[in-house]
């Protein structure tokens, strides 16, 4: 049987990795894939916070009563 190749080596690996991390297209590409992940985030905690902002006002919660209640607990302290 004949010995068979199986791709890059160890060294070659380490040195393609080397050469991507300090490459331009590499690094833009991440950087766009950060504001990309930075909005879904966002977006994300809107929604969190709608649905939330809808319990409150199914419940009969209003803006005002809530600065009336955070009104007490400022005068506890």
């Amino acid at each position: 049987m004949k010995n068979r190749d199986y791709g890059l080596t160890d060294e070659q690996v380490e040195a393609e990795i080397a050469r991507l991390t300090a490459s331009e297209a590499v690094k833009l590409a991440r950087y766009e894939e950060k504001i990309r992940y930075r909005r879904r985030q966002y977006l994300y905690k809107l929604r969190d916070l709608e649905k939330k902002g809808k319990a409150l006002m199914k419940s009969g919660i209003t803006r005002d009563v809530l600065e009336d209640r955070f009104a007490e607990c400022d005068e506890e302290e």
